[in-house]
């Protein structure tokens, strides 16, 4: 009786042609495109962060009585411009990246 240790059975045929040539295509993302790719998600995340704040910091305003002082209007005006701040990222993230790896020639 002959025993097999960690080894899949039955073992997997050897890569076809089809696999050889798409091993061969597969190119690797440069810095500047990753950069790009991960300001672009981080915007998004400010944005979708941001729009939830912005909507409850405007239901706060309206909640506030008639002639009520003090900072009521801080938290939605502090949404907005990290709202503005997501989409400047995501509109921006090509220079942003560009700036941060302007030393690096690709």
């Amino acid at each position: 009786m002959r025993f097999i240790y960690n080894c899949a059975w039955p073992p997997d045929p050897p890569p076809g042609p089809a696999a050889v040539v798409a091993r061969r295509q597969t190119k690797m993302m440069k810095t500047k495109q990753l950069a790009n790719v991960l300001i672009k998600i981080l915007g998004l995340s400010v944005v979708v962060h941001g729009l939830p704040s912005v909507l409850s910091g405007l239901f706060g305003i309206l909640q506030v009585p008639r002639g009520a002082s003090g900072n009521y209007w801080y938290y939605p005006v502090a949404s907005v411009v990290t709202l503005l701040l997501g989409i400047c990222l995501i509109i921006q993230s090509r220079e942003v990246a560009a700036y941060l790896f302007k030393g690096e020639d690709e």
